[in-house]
């Protein structure tokens, strides 16, 4: 997956959709979910919500178009999420004694309509506190979401977070932002 040139991450050519209002709340309620899930460190959960081939971005860039032009911050497929998570876990990884702590307020959640293969494009804006050390840290910006339908829900395709200041030196982004 990390070298799939034919995953889609762009969201220029999105078609529009009119979200009932009660679809609208429910996605709403997927994006604060994901938030406390991990907010709460509760990573199974968290991991549940993807899809198989979902991926998670964190462009080094404002405006990057593809993870595969430019290094990102992060590119990752469902096994490096997962080997994220059994390391940040691990009770022997010393950069997580003590554990890396956060909270994120997330609100502007809007539909920007859906992509060539039917994923709805969903935005939000956040603002993450993190705790580590005895230190804290703001993060701030925008996650971008590609969902697809399942059931009466949806599973995360692909997330692009894209942090303010995403060109900047950045400390180690131990957990999931």
């Amino acid at each position: 997956m990390l070298l799939d040139l034919d995953f889609d991450v762009s969201v220029d050519r999105l078609s529009p959709v009119d979200v009932p209002m009660e679809t609208w709340l429910r996605l709403q309620q997927f994006v604060y979910r994901e938030a406390r899930l991990l907010d709460e460190r509760r990573w199974d959960e968290w991991l549940a919500l993807w899809t198989d081939d979902g991926m998670y971005w964190l462009p080094q860039q404002h405006g990057q178009v593809s993870p595969y032009d430019h290094i990102s911050l992060a590119w990752e497929d469902k096994m490096l999420r997962e080997v994220r998570v059994r390391r940040v876990e691990h009770a022997r990884n010393w950069s997580q004694q003590p554990p890396t702590y956060a909270t994120r307020l997330v609100g502007n959640v809007s539909v920007d309509g859906t992509d060539a293969a039917g994923n709805l494009v969903v935005r939000a804006v956040f603002q993450m506190t993190e705790w580590r050390k005895r230190q804290t840290r703001q993060l701030a910006g925008d996650y971008l979401y590609k969902l697809a339908a399942e059931g009466n829900g949806w599973r995360i395709r692909m997330k692009r977070v894209n942090l303010v200041n995403c060109d900047a030196a950045h400390e180690n982004l131990e957990i999931f932002i």
